[in-house]
């Protein structure tokens, strides 16, 4: 199985590192106020992905953060065993 594992991953490192030495043509991006950028293709690619990962973990830190005080809350709760002081 470790194997398999392994394999799919070489697989799939290799199609990600064709990919990028494929698009290696300089992209225009236009900014507001007139600001342009140039980069290779793959490299805009890479920032937008990880710029979209950052911001969908961000999205989730409130949900986080409110389970977390909903677990100990409730672990507050919990009836304690007598002279042990552990949760039941």
């Amino acid at each position: 199985m470790k194997i398999l594992t392994w394999a799919i991953r070489l697989i799939v490192f290799l199609l990600l590192f064709l990919f990028a030495v494929v698009n290696t043509e300089p992209v225009t991006l236009h900014f507001f106020l007139g600001q342009v950028w140039q980069a290779p293709l793959v490299i805009v690619l890479l920032i937008t992905f990880a710029a979209g990962a950052i911001f969908g973990l961000l999205s989730l830190l409130g949900l986080v953060y409110t389970q977390k005080r909903e677990i100990a809350r409730l672990r507050k709760q919990l009836p304690r065993s007598p002279g042990t002081g552990e949760t039941r």
